[in-house]
């Protein structure tokens, strides 16, 4: 049956590296000539040209429609609206008792106990996380076309003791961008010079739409892909899932288990044996054409939010496949020319031998995985830790957005009964909850609080340390079977599990009344930021504390802390209805706070909202410069926090194109890490008199800190004495060759969690309840002292104890001590503000995210000291 002929006649373009079905198709096996082919559809071979998202969808579709082997449903959407397509394949009979199949696997991981009865492998197949690697999306043709066509024994054998479970694609805004680029390029003759440009594509397509690298999301969930395909994952719960990407052109095929020594501790060694069974079968399929591969080195499985690792720490078996990439059609390389269509059909056959090679082990799978939620509970049974108490005290929004990350993983989390004090912080019953241990994902339960600073082997392919509470700068505690004495830790009672949280609704604040003196809402949820933004650009007068205060309302008399908002009735454009439209609606849509002020002053002597100590804030306009050697990742962080998160439109700019601006546009300039972040001598000239004689703000992360202290306020780098040079130069090392990875990494900050000591006094400060900040480090370079102003240190690193979580070598927490951590200095009319770190960092550092949001609103309120100072030695 043909359900669409959507295909033109082929294209002239890269025909000879094309592979028609029949060169794809398995061999042996025969094919229903009435289910359409790729070809047909496509009018062209699979690898001649990028098949296009709106053609993926298309066909992919149509075989659902007609192939009572497959059912397609849309999890999800993109940034761009594109539909994320969830492909369920078996047999017509087990389509009929899907919901009997579902509910039994996942009956059988909770008693432990063997269903009765047939039970189908559940396989999960992940194509198309990286958009820039064609092979992964594209292969979902054949495989899709293969079920829907193959008959035979085999296949009906496969269909009938499997549902595999298909994401395709999981990244379609990048896959979109990939395709348009390589078509832009494109050429009658292929061209196989790696140097040409269709072949020049990384981060542009291998993201998604704010630039997330979205195979570091499955643990993160701050993008819709990664939520829609988490959720569906933990709905079924997988056995095995396959992880199908491309790698460097001039490498050749991978496949896991992965290097033996970089597996998190959390994962079990049998997982290990298993995926190694598997491999077996990949290896017989590659043996057998005499293809070059190699397994067990290059890769780790330790960061637990990769799409080959989340499922290993969740019960199932996780297997990444890597294969040289070819994104043009067809590209050169040392072990001889690589094609698209090739790799493609590679993808095909070894998603083929993962489903081959886990019916194999069938039983041994299944025992594994009810075993590894039956002994997760035998574990919670002997660790002392038997739960965590957790608040985010007046933060509605990031304990929302906290509690939704812990429910997408399975991760069961209650209400506090009654109030507890533990390392003299009160934790409210009204405001804390309790993740208890003693729950069939234990093992998630440690992955996302555990702080782990001890490791096997200190090379990562990733980050090292993700303690998502230390990310979200969440309040949280231990409570043990025992606790010694000083120990910072609670008693574990089960009277304090409250009720089981099963529903979270979005953070709603109650309406204001009207006022007849202005609005007040405190500065400490995450929305008060994308409050002041919706009044500031309806132009509303704001001003904002600099001292803590205290007013009269009708709730009588109201105490806020330095950082609050405060919304004048007097000297307003804006009409008095207009406002209190506003006030009712921000409450309501953003759940912050707001009260109805009715006097400038309450009854104690504090700053009077009149005063000085309250001073207006203008609307930011915020210009984000990227590439030119800035991060991608890092611009795209900081725009997907100001554009979707805060509903501020933000200016995006090469970093090479600054000619020409307007800069009177701008109150400020964002200048994110990288490996070339100068800007150009004439650029840099044009910024230095916008600060100075203009007012506008500097806001330089990571490595563009070190250049923008350098280049703004004259730091100059600190020399070492010259008989300590000379005694450098002296020394003569000598290492064997083979130690080259382990030594060149044993310094190398490749991401881990450190504390910060900030003042909350400074603007930069407001909002937060503690000096203690934790921050996401991940590199080497420190900031200098500054000189001559005793108040620009914001924040600094302790002297000791400064790693929180993850790998940092002595060596380099020696280096990082009493440095500063964020500096903010008044130049001229403007500002620098320099943060060391990555604040944004993947968009899940809620807490260093403030501190950032922060610099955009608040560096004006700043004031340079009236005297020079002397740097004490």
């Amino acid at each position: 049956m043909r359900y669409l002929l959507a295909g033109l006649s082929a294209s002239l373009i890269g025909i000879a590296h094309a592979a028609p079905i029949e060169d794809i198709r398995v061999p042996g096996i025969v094919y229903d000539a009435d289910v359409q082919t790729p070809d047909e559809y496509l009018g062209h071979g699979l690898g001649d040209k990028p098949v296009r998202h709106d053609q993926l969808v298309g066909y992919l579709s149509g075989l659902a429609e007609t192939s009572d082997r497959i059912k397609v449903e849309t999890i999800g959407y993109t940034h761009e609206r594109r539909p994320i397509l969830f492909f369920t394949v078996t047999s017509p009979e087990n389509h009929e008792r899907l919901d009997e199949i579902k509910q039994r696997h996942l009956a059988s991981l909770e008693s432990g106990e063997e269903p009765k009865g047939d039970q189908p492998s559940i396989i999960w197949i992940n194509y198309g996380v990286h958009g820039a690697e064609s092979a992964g999306m594209d292969a979902s043709i054949p495989t899709l076309y293969h079920f829907a066509a193959a008959q035979g024994d085999e296949v009906e054998r496969q269909l009938d003791e499997s549902v595999i479970l298909i994401v395709a694609i999981l990244n379609p805004d990048g896959h979109s961008r990939r395709a348009d680029h390589v078509e832009t390029f494109s050429s009658v003759v292929p061209v196989t010079d790696p140097a040409h440009a269709q072949h020049q594509l990384w981060v542009e397509a291998r993201t998604n739409h704010y630039w997330f690298d979205l195979n570091r999301q499955w643990l993160l969930l701050t993008q819709p892909e990664a939520k829609a395909w988490t959720t569906k994952w933990q709905e079924w719960k997988p056995q095995v899932s396959g992880d199908f990407h491309e790698m460097g052109s001039q490498s050749t095929f991978y496949f896991h288990p992965g290097e033996p020594k970089r597996k998190n501790p959390l994962i079990p060694d049998e997982a290990r044996d298993l995926t190694k069974n598997i491999a077996d079968r990949h290896r017989e399929f590659l043996d057998s054409e005499a293809r070059l591969y190699f397994t067990e080195q290059g890769f780790d499985n330790f960061y637990i939010g990769k799409g080959s690792t989340y499922p290993q720490a969740n019960g199932g078996l996780g297997i990444l496949f890597e294969v040289g990439a070819a994104r043009g059609g067809a590209i050169e390389s040392p072990s001889g020319e690589r094609s698209y269509a090739d790799n493609i059909r590679t993808h095909f056959r070894t998603t083929l031998t993962t489903i081959q090679g886990t019916l194999d082990q069938q039983e041994e799978i299944a025992a594994y995985q009810r075993n590894f939620f039956q002994s997760a509970l035998k574990e919670a049974e002997d660790d002392q830790t038997k739960a965590y108490v957790f608040t985010t005290n007046g933060d509605r929004t990031r304990r929302t957005r906290f509690l939704e990350l812990l429910k997408s993983h399975d991760i069961k989390v209650h209400r506090l009964a009654e109030d507890i004090e533990i390392g003299g912080k009160t934790y409210a019953a009204a405001l804390s909850f309790v993740v208890p241990m003693d729950q069939m994902q234990y093992r998630m339960v440690r992955g996302v609080f555990d702080r782990v600073t001890d490791f096997e082997e200190n090379i990562f392919y990733d980050v090292s340390g993700w303690t998502l509470p230390l990310a979200y700068d969440v309040d949280y505690a231990p409570l043990k079977s025992r606790v010694a004495r000083g120990e910072d830790a609670g008693r574990f009672n089960p009277d304090l599990l409250g009720a089981e949280v099963t529903e979270i609704e979005k953070p709603t604040a109650s309406r204001p009344s009207e006022a007849s003196y202005g609005y007040v809402f405190e500065w400490t949820d995450r929305n008060a930021a994308k409050a002041l933004y919706r009044l500031l650009s309806e132009d509303v007068l704001v001003r904002v504390a600099l001292e803590p205060f205290e007013v009269r309302g009708e709730e009588g008399l109201m105490n806020f802390e330095a950082g609050a908002v405060f919304v004048p009735m007097a000297r307003q454009e804006v009409s008095k209805r207009t406002i209190h439209r506003m006030m009712q609606a921000i409450a309501q849509d953003e759940g912050v706070e707001i009260h109805a002020v009715t006097s400038g002053a309450g009854d104690v002597a504090t700053a009077s909202l009149g005063g000085g100590s309250f001073r207006p804030v203008e609307e930011p306009s915020v210009l984000l410069l990227f590439d030119d050697g800035l991060s991608r990742y890092d611009a795209g962080e900081v725009w997907h926090l100001l554009d979707f998160e805060m509903r501020m439109p933000v200016t995006l700019r090469r970093k090479d194109q600054l000619g020409g601006l307007d800069w009177s546009r701008y109150t400020h300039l964002v200048m994110v890490g990288g490996g070339n972040v100068a800007l150009s001598d004439a650029a840099t000239e044009r910024v230095k008199q916008w600060v100075r004689e203009e007012g506008g703000t500097v806001v330089a992360l990571r490595q563009s800190a070190h250049w923008a202290q350098d280049t703004f306020l004259d730091a100059g780098k600190r020399e070492k004495p010259a008989d300590e040079q000379d005694a450098d130069h002296q020394k003569k090392l000598r290492f064997n060759y083979a130690e080259m990875d382990v030594r060149d990494a044993e310094h190398v900050i490749g991401g881990a969690i450190v504390a910060t000591d900030l003042d909350t006094t400074h603007p930069l400060g407001f909002g937060y309840g503690d000096r203690m900040l934790p921050a996401l480090r991940n590199t080497t370079a420190v900031l200098d002292w500054p000189k001559g102003n005793p108040y620009a240190v914001v924040s600094a690193y302790p002297k000791e104890d400064v790693l929180l979580s993850g790998y940092v070598s002595e060596k380099r927490r020696g280096e990082l001590a009493d440095t500063p951590a964020v500096i903010a200095q008044p130049l001229g009319r403007g500002n620098i503000v320099l943060i060391a770190d990555n604040p944004v960092f993947r968009g899940t550092f809620l807490g260093t995210n403030k501190l950032f949001l922060n610099a955009i609103f608040f560096a004006d309120l700043m004031d340079a000291p009236s005297g020079d100072y002397a740097v004490e030695e």
